[in-house]
């Protein structure tokens, strides 16, 4: 089913005030519902290849398996759909191109990505992320985030070390534990849910959450909910005003129709 006009998605993208470079990259498919977002690491433009190379990657792979995919079926090992399986395997293969590009270039060692897939079909979403790089939904007026961050920050909050509030002024908010391209093998955190129409998804690198507190990112999304380009660029703007120390990622998208197909009744002749 071609989504483009059920669903809209924008993508921005920005160097921000004190990096030379975006090694941030980003990329969508709005016909299959697809949108990917990358946060690359690694000296000597190794953090922007990992991401472009993932983004790319992950996309390509997608726009050749998702199409022949029978709806609703599902992997009897896992129990999880076959578009989510079909993402879970694109995010690996993506991830042994890099390490093996890595592994082949000196200059590119230990280069690396945060990665984020959200792929919508049928009322549902499948959603997998590696790293630090976000996730949040907007529905009926609340805000909430979805991915949980594979960082050590995350991890001395999880162990009662710190508390959300004093992890915002802590010093290892961008150690990640789990990236893309580092080990041969990796795998990332699956998620399925239902999709209702108004909804209204974020995805962004830690260049924003870093910089703007999430009842700013709420309070702009609800604002300009009616314009996510407007919405985009002001999320952008105010994490460049708070400092732009990092690049900068946003991608939103808003369920404007249902995801599926009506019911269709065919009536006999009597």
């Amino acid at each position: 089913m071609n989504l483009q006009n059920k669903i809209k998605i924008i993508g921005l993208t920005d160097t921000g005030m004190v990096r030379s470079k975006n090694e941030d990259a980003i990329g969508y498919d709005s016909a299959l519902g697809l949108v990917v977002l990358a946060d690359g690491m690694g000296g000597h433009r190794g953090g922007e290849i990992a991401s472009s190379m993932t983004v790319d990657s992950i996309i390509n792979l997608l726009q050749q398996r998702l199409p022949g995919i029978t709806s609703g079926e599902v992997d009897e090992a896992s129990g999880f759909s076959m578009e989510s399986i079909c993402i879970q395997d694109a995010v690996v293969a993506a991830n042994e191109l890099v390490f093996n590009s890595a592994e082949a270039n000196p200059e590119h060692k230990g280069m690396g990505t945060t990665i984020v897939v959200l792929q919508f079909y049928n009322n549902s979403f499948s959603l997998a992320h590696i790293g630090d790089s976000r996730c949040y939904r907007l529905r009926n007026e609340k805000m909430e985030q979805i991915t949980k961050d594979h960082s050590l920050l995350q991890e001395l909050i999880d162990r009662g070390f710190y508390t959300p509030e004093e992890a915002r002024n802590s010093m290892n908010k961008n150690l990640v534990t789990r990236a893309l391209g580092i080990d041969p093998i990796v795998m990332p955190d699956i998620q399925e849910d239902i999709v209702l129409k108004n909804d209204i998804y974020l995805l962004c690198s830690d260049g924003l959450t870093d910089l703007v507190e999430d009842e700013d990112i709420d309070y702009t999304i609800k604002e300009f909910s009616a314009n996510l380009e407007e919405a985009a660029k002001q999320l952008i703007t105010k994490a460049n005003q708070n400092g732009g120390k990092d690049n900068i990622s946003v991608m939103l998208c808003r369920i404007d129709e249902d995801l599926i197909h009506p019911v269709e009744t065919t009536l006999e002749a009597g």
